[in-house]
């Protein structure tokens, strides 16, 4: 039976105090009661003795601390789970926003999951097939791999969010694939877009959408991702299916976690971020990978903007450490014009190596792969040349090098975002620009497949 207080001492902002109570722990959630019968939730986020410090999901317009009651539920959050999430749109919280019936849940599960032991884990190695080809080709996504997307203010990101999540797909297998996609802090006409770009193609029905908009309470940001990764360890590890979890936008995120420390009066990290947002987003992203013994898988892409550009942001330089790799998009090439604007020389995927070759995309990948990165780098230096010294200054074969990076550009990073690249066409278009230059440059590619693919 739970526990009822009619004790609440002070309400600040979304923090609350309830005197007088016994047995509650934290993180527990607990229920608000006003006078005229309306119940708001809340969770405790610290115990002092029998004062109890409590978070309110909604705001706390109308609390009356006299005759309100406190009623704690002696659990914490929980997400009931179903296959039936599918093609259907949640808030941040887990309630259906779309006008569809209510999920009649096959299990409940805590929002917070339990962590994956590591030497459960089975070693990320399958190639997933996104379409985009400055991913598929260069920074390869494996499956249960965590591989984020660092963007900036006003760049394309929610477009390749949304291509992702329409094309990705495990080749060769007739397994069941599913998006769980959480967007935190978005506008209005963003949740509209993400919502309407799915329903379009028909990917809403492998798709789970939790939405939580700029407007509603910083609490509930908080929860999105934790509610989502519930949804997709279920899909995952329950039900056999290979999961893409992407997770848009981090940094709101990390700002409702800043919001809700400063509440808290803690002491403050780096630029005003709570000392423990590193464990706090390991706890987000560590729930991503494969598990030995089930053949479901979670791999994430979470993308984050950073602010003012800079990737030694806390944001960005944490979610770093804790992820295999970074896509980086590149105001420059934005200018430019060239979609998606994926400034390949910085990006990385750690486990790309693992993810290619024979059986898995095509034998000639790895060596491409670097012939690609080495001319495209030699071809920017040759450009930022031309413009310091003139064109005069250049050799021909450098002049060839600024040739190839421009076309690289508008060739093989320029696709758009409708444009779903199979594996084969990215390595063709990538041996249709090594076929610029003379074969004596090819120095990082195997004889055998020069003879096969090189057409100059």
């Amino acid at each position: 039976m739970p526990r009822e207080y009619r004790t609440i001492q002070e309400v600040a902002g979304p923090l609350m105090l309830v005197c007088g109570v016994e047995n509650v722990a934290y993180d527990e959630l607990g229920e608000i009661e006003l006078a005229n019968g309306e119940v708001r939730r809340c969770k405790v986020l610290e115990i002092n003795g029998s004062d109890a410090l409590v978070q309110l999901f909604e705001n706390a317009a109308g609390i009356n601390m006299s005759n309100s009651k406190v009623r704690f539920l002696g659990r914490s959050m929980e997400l009931g789970v179903s296959e039936d999430m599918l093609g259907r749109v949640f808030d941040g919280m887990g309630r259906p926003i779309d006008d569809g019936p209510k999920i009649l849940p096959d299990a409940r599960r805590d929002i917070n999951g339990l962590a994956m032991n590591p030497a459960a884990r089975s070693y990320p190695e399958e190639f997933i097939q996104t379409g985009i080809s400055a991913i598929d080709g260069l920074n390869t996504l494996v499956r249960g791999q965590k591989l984020p997307i660092f963007s900036a203010s006003g760049l394309p990101h929610a477009n390749l969010a949304a291509q992702i999540a329409r094309q990705a797909k495990v080749l060769g297998t007739d397994e069941n694939f599913a998006v769980v996609f959480a967007a935190m802090g978005i506008t209005f006409e963003e949740s509209s877009f993400f919502i309407e770009s799915f329903k379009e193609t028909g990917a809403i029905d492998r798709t789970v959408l939790f939405v939580n908009l700029a407007n509603d309470p910083a609490i509930e940001r908080i929860s999105t991702p934790r509610v989502a990764l519930t949804a997709a360890e279920y899909l995952a590890f329950d039900k056999d299916m290979h999961v893409l979890v992407i997770l848009t936008d981090i940094t709101n995120y990390a700002d409702a976690l800043r919001e809700v420390s400063a509440a808290r009066k803690e002491v403050p990290g780096r630029r005003g971020y709570p000392g423990y947002m590193y464990t706090d987003l390991a706890t987000i992203y560590e729930r991503a990978g494969r598990q030995k013994g089930k053949s479901g898988s979670i791999t994430m892409i979470p993308i984050l903007t950073m602010p003012e550009d800079d990737k030694t942001h806390p944001i960005p330089d944490l979610t770093g450490y804790i992820t295999e790799g970074q896509i980086i998009l590149s105001r420059e090439l934005y200018r430019k014009g060239i979609t998606p604007p994926i400034d390949v020389l910085p990006s990385l995927s750690r486990l790309k190596d693992k993810g290619i070759g024979v059986g898995k995309t095509r034998a000639d990948h790895a060596n491409t792969m670097n012939q690609l990165f080495s001319a495209y780098a030699r071809g920017k230096d040759a450009k930022e040349l031309m413009v310091i010294l003139g064109e005069a200054a250049l050799t021909d074969i450098d002049l060839l090098y600024a040739k190839f990076a421009d076309a690289f550009e508008k060739e093989y990073i320029s696709q758009g975002y409708n444009a779903d690249r199979s594996i084969e066409e990215t390595l063709d278009i990538g041996w249709k620009l090594l076929s610029m230059l003379p074969r004596s440059e090819l120095k990082r590619i195997n004889d055998k497949f020069i003879d096969a693919y090189y057409k100059g």
